[in-house]
């Protein structure tokens, strides 16, 4: 692995998560009533559209290469996008994407468990620290389903990200994130028609254009996360994800009036410094 590969998944990642709070922010304008499963079958189809014209080389008999893992991940996808919705809608906009943010400590966690990566002390250390500091934020004498959901989002981000270790090599990231959008297309229309059906929840057709631009900005964290984790070891980039909690902090305060309080602060401190150090840590001393 070179200095240049590591900075560009660094900055792959940086730019990816920035894009994934401006995401987060439609959806939680959509508010704690708007129909999730809609949401999602919208956001998928529209997602779909969007990738079909840069995915030339995409065929349907390569669609069994890796399909195992694909059809994994897109049921991953699915809940994580689900669990997503519930925690930004119940959630101050900085505390869910804190408990987002337990994700790349999460990566590290499962590359050692799955791929045998080194974990060094330090690393131990912030995994450590990450876990109570999510504690610490989430509270757990008011534990509820917001919080659940937010470390549901949390887990599926995570196992994604390493299972993009197993994907066929010769296949493109766009043909990737369109197996991964046709393979969610039929739950997630099961469930929109369920939800439809229980009168649950009205049609909402507005609800397309949130879906447009929430799908899009996915789209290109999705593709920077396919990108950054291919070539690096996950230990060594996963601290570049934590810059989108200052984003989430800053519009959460401009946008939605949420004022961060003392446990959010202390707890985003236990997650967010051992990966800071843990990334110069290993800038000078890289682990390959």
């Amino acid at each position: 692995m070179t200095g240049n590969t590591l900075r560009s998944a660094i900055i792959l990642l940086i730019v990816g998560n920035a894009l994934a709070v401006v995401s987060d922010v439609a959806i939680k304008i959509m508010g704690a009533d708007a129909p999730v499963f809609q949401f999602i079958f919208l956001r998928t189809v529209l997602t779909a559209a969007v990738l079909m014209p840069f995915a030339r080389d995409f065929s349907w008999q390569s669609l069994p290469s890796g399909f195992g893992i694909h059809l994994i991940r897109a049921f991953l996808s699915l809940m994580g996008v689900f669990c997503m919705v519930v925690a930004l809608t119940t959630l101050p906009l900085a505390t869910a994407n804190a408990v987002f943010y337990l994700a790349p400590i999460l990566v590290m966690l499962f590359a050692w468990l799955g791929f045998a990566e080194r974990l060094t002390l330090l690393s131990i250390t912030a995994v450590t620290s990450g876990l109570i500091g999510t504690l610490v934020i989430l509270q757990p004498l008011h534990f509820g389903w917001g919080a659940l959901a937010a470390l549901g989002s949390a887990l599926s981000m995570a196992l994604n990200a390493v299972l993009v270790r197993l994907l066929p090599a010769g296949q493109s990231s766009v043909h990737q994130l369109l197996i991964n959008a046709l393979l969610m297309l039929p739950l997630s229309a099961i469930l929109f028609a369920i939800e439809w059906q229980t009168g649950t929840a009205q049609f909402q057709p507005e609800l397309a254009g949130f879906a447009l631009i929430s799908g899009v900005l996915i789209l290109c964290y999705n593709w920077t996360v396919l990108l950054a984790y291919r070539h690096v070891a996950a230990n060594a980039v996963t601290s570049a994800e934590y810059t989108g909690l200052i984003w989430a902090i800053l519009i959460g305060w401009l946008a939605f009036n949420e004022t961060p309080g003392i446990s959010f602060l202390l707890g985003s401190a236990m997650i967010v410094l051992p990966l800071v150090v843990l990334s110069f840590r290993q800038h000078k001393y890289p682990p390959y």
